[in-house]
Parts: C-alpha cells; sequence; structure tokens
C-alpha cells in the first residue's frame, strides 16, 4: 500500500512540473552545468535545460557578473560547437572576455538592436530555432504576456533561454521558470599577488517553480564553478585586508 502511495505521488510530482514547464530531456543526454550544492535547489535535483531563466540586474556591477555567471553555464552547453544568440540594446560583454570560461567568442551570434520590442521579437525567434544551445536577452522590462510566449518557445525547441533584465523599472511577475540575483564579491588573491583573483560571485536564486529559493557564494577557477563554503567566505575578505 505504502509503495502504492509512494508511486502516485511521484508520478504527481512528474505531472506538476510538466504543467509548469519543466519538459524532459528528449536527446538521451543530460548536462550539468556544475551548480554543484545549487543543484539541490531545482526540481529533480538538476538545472532545468529548455527553459527560461530572469536574471534581476540592478546596477552595472551587477549586469557585468550576470554575464560571467551566465558564460559560466554556457560553457557546458556549447561544448560540442554550439552557437549561442546574445540580443541587446547596450551590450555590455567584453566578448574576447568568454575566452576566459573556455568559450570561443566565434560561437556567439551578437544582434545589436534599437528598440526593446525588437530585442523582445529577436528573442523569441531565437528561442525557436533548436538549431541553437542558448538565447541570451537583455532587455529592462518584459510582460508576462511576451516571457509566456518565450517559454512556449523553448518548450518546443528545447532551446535554454537567459533573461538579463538590467534596471527594470518595475518587477512583474514572468512566466520564466526560475529569477536570479548576481552580485560580484570579492574573490580571493592568487598567490598572494595583489590585484583581481578569480571571479566570485554571491548567487541568489529567488524565485524557482517547484523548487527552494536560496543563496550561495560560488567562484569560477580551473574551468568550472567552484562552491565557497560559508566560513570561507566570510573569512577571505578579512585575510585579503590583512594580506594586504
Amino acid at each position: 500500500m505504502e509503495a502504492q502511495k509512494s508511486d502516485i505521488i511521484r508520478q504527481l510530482q512528474k505531472d506538476i512540473l510538466l504543467l509548469q514547464g519543466f519538459k524532459a530531456c528528449t536527446t538521451g543526454t543530460v548536462v550539468d552545468v556544475g551548480l554543484g550544492p545549487v543543484n539541490m535547489a531545482f526540481p529533480n535535483e538538476t538545472f532545468p535545460l529548455g527553459a527560461v531563466h530572469e536574471f534581476i540586474s540592478t546596477s552595472q556591477e551587477e549586469t557585468a557578473a550576470t554575464g560571467g555567471f551566465i558564460s559560466g553555464l554556457l560553457s557546458p552547453l556549447m561544448r560540442n560547437n554550439g552557437v549561442t544568440l546574445w540580443i541587446s540594446r547596450n551590450r555590455m560583454l567584453f566578448p574576447p572576455s568568454l575566452k576566459f570560461f573556455g568559450i570561443d567568442p566565434a560561437r556567439f551570434i551578437f544582434v545589436d538592436l534599437h528598440k526593446e520590442s525588437d530585442v523582445i521579437w529577436a528573442i523569441e525567434e531565437g528561442l525557436k530555432c533548436d538549431g541553437l544551445a542558448a538565447v541570451v536577452g537583455e532587455l529592462a522590462d518584459i510582460s508576462f504576456t511576451a516571457s509566456r510566449r518565450l517559454q512556449l518557445a523553448v518548450e518546443q525547441s528545447k532551446v535554454t533561454g537567459f533573461i538579463i533584465r538590467q534596471q527594470p523599472r518595475k518587477l512583474a511577475v514572468t512566466a520564466c521558470v526560475s529569477q536570479w540575483k548576481i552580485s560580484p564579491v570579492p574573490g580571493d588573491a592568487i598567490e598572494d599577488l595583489p590585484g583581481v583573483g578569480f571571479a566570485r560571485w554571491k548567487v541568489t536564486l529567488l524565485k524557482v517553480r517547484n523548487g527552494k529559493p536560496g543563496s550561495w557564494e560560488l567562484d569560477w577557477a580551473a574551468g568550472k564553478f567552484r562552491h565557497v563554503p560559508q566560513k570561507a567566505a566570510a573569512i577571505a575578505p578579512a585575510e585579503m585586508r590583512k594580506t594586504g
């Protein structure tokens, strides 16, 4: 009897995920984007692919940090010569910096447009193209209706979408499966040398469908994300001030 109840519960959970936009991978492969303990926050403990993720940036520094973090997510998605479409009005990404994340900038198609309405249209059309690894779009605001169209597009194409909302005028509800806020934090010095260390972010998962929001510190080293334990994250700045 208990086994039957467990089977019913598991099936209901799968049905709920399908209704909420989490589609099972049909390619037979699962891509691990390397987020480590962050994966525990997601349904099935797996970063949702074939979905649209929303990132909120309230400053230029956060926008730059968000671009770096998304580049880290794109790195495993583009390993098999994948191509990503990056659409924006005021692009802040410096293409050569993609090499830091093991990505060839030549594998990106950058589309710079003048009107935000054109950006939204281009993102939707890009997400319909199943030949792309991912689509990244930079804009300020997006309506629920527009975000729902994006989610419907990826449910057909299985392309993963990333929306960077730069200094949004309002935080309206969207159909995106998750909402993030990425903030830069000081990284550890490299071999006690002064200057910039490894890229490090405070990663806050504000919302995720059928998952568990939370906050973590991650950095990028040796070509992958690395989780920074809370104790180490708290001690590092003090050590840096002492050595400085």
